[in-house]
């Protein structure tokens, strides 16, 4: 099992995540790391001139890494054919960007996307753009690589002045989060249109994604930053900023404040399903006309850390929130690097995580997830 860190693209590393608990149900599990930021997903038309593959520079490490175990992993007794990727948030996303990449082609036989559906699988949402308009152009969400050059000082808009710029100043001026690009090459089509056209690594697959995965952003955006949403003037605010005025009155029609106890929950709600778990039901929609899907809700709404352990800065429960499902299947995982106590499960959650883990491990040995030990999962 190989399993690639989330982060937006941006941050992370895979030694967060201790995979003890997994390898105890006798699978072998890699983690790696991978360029991040603009040194790992950047389009630039000095740059893209040169014989290289372009723009994807983090996927093409994903699937260095791939390559290497291929050769390697026999020496850690392993089978090499029967390898499968696993991935959380961005990790998520890499894990569908793998499977419609051609080049991975034969790099896996299996593959697990844990809330890696945001922001793509909708029409509304065109993050994942071209090489060239990741160059010229851009987008609202996607600065075009011209763009990032003038920021950070190279309006020569050459190779070697790009080249010459320190990495933290890279950082500095990155989004949150950051795309794949349709290079040509590692990404023929965007993932959406190899999904729907069948011409995709067809391998099993386990999709999800969590039942309140907004309310984390929503607690990071608002709570957290000394502004929660208290009242309807707050909440009519916040929805335009995530959802824009044109589409404003429609979200708060559907979701309105007075039907929430909470107005983090209000906007949590509109959040998850308008770039969660909408998108993640189209993409099982498609890849299910061609391979085998198990798709699943994570939903434990008392999932750790407790409210407790967030010194009273919350103003609504997290519920099972976007990330909540890594502690049920690895040991020790630090929340975003906050230092936060880590928090014991519960014996109705040991419960749980002793099922996730039973599936997951049971999916990469053969391709399914079933086995005697627990409730029948149908594809």
């Amino acid at each position: 099992m190989v399993w690639i860190h989330g982060g937006g693209l941006q941050f992370g590393s895979g030694d967060v995540y201790d995979p003890s608990p997994l390898v105890k149900k006798g699978v072998i599990v890699v983690t790696m790391n991978y360029r991040l930021g603009y040194l790992g997903f950047f389009a630039h038309s000095a740059i893209d001139v040169e014989e290289h593959l372009n723009g994807n520079y983090g996927l093409l490490d994903q699937q260095f890494a791939l390559k290497w175990i291929h050769r390697n992993i026999r020496g850690f007794r392993a089978d090499p054919d029967r390898v499968t990727i696993f991935g959380e948030s961005a990790g998520g996303q890499s894990v569908y960007a793998q499977i419609a990449s051609p080049l991975a082609k034969g790099l896996f036989h299996g593959a697990i996307s844990e809330s890696g559906s945001y922001l793509d699988f909708q029409d509304y949402f065109p993050n994942v753009v071209t090489l060239e308009v990741a160059e010229t152009t851009g987008t609202a969400s996607v600065p075009s690589g011209a763009s990032i050059a003038d920021s950070v000082g190279c309006s020569s808009q050459t190779a070697s002045c790009l080249r010459a710029v320190p990495a933290s100043t890279l950082v500095e001026n990155e989004p949150f989060p950051l795309f794949p690009i349709v290079d040509g090459k590692l990404l023929t089509r965007t993932i959406s249109a190899a999904f729907s056209s069948g011409e995709f690594n067809r391998v099993p697959i386990i999709s999800g994604t969590n039942h309140d995965e907004w309310r984390l952003f929503v607690a990071l955006g608002y709570d957290f930053a000394g502004s929660p949403i208290l009242d309807s003037t707050d909440y009519d605010s916040a929805v335009t900023d995530l959802w824009e005025p044109d589409l404003q009155p429609l979200v708060i029609a559907l979701y309105p404040f007075a039907s929430y106890p909470f107005g983090g929950e209000a906007l949590g709600a509109s959040g998850t399903d308008g770039i969660f778990s909408c998108p993640l039901h189209n993409a099982n929609q498609l890849l299910s006309r061609f391979a085998t899907i198990y798709a699943y809700e994570f939903r434990d709404e008392n999932a750790p850390p407790a409210q407790s352990l967030f010194g009273g800065l919350l103003t609504f429960p997290l519920g099972a929130y976007h990330t909540a499902e890594l502690q049920y299947l690895f040991k020790n995982v630090d929340f975003f690097g906050l230092g936060l106590p880590l928090t014991r499960l519960s014996p109705r959650q040991l419960q749980l995580s002793h099922a996730m883990i039973s599936y997951w491990t049971q999916f990469a040995k053969t391709g399914n997830p079933n086995s005697s030990d627990e409730p029948n999962w149908l594809p």
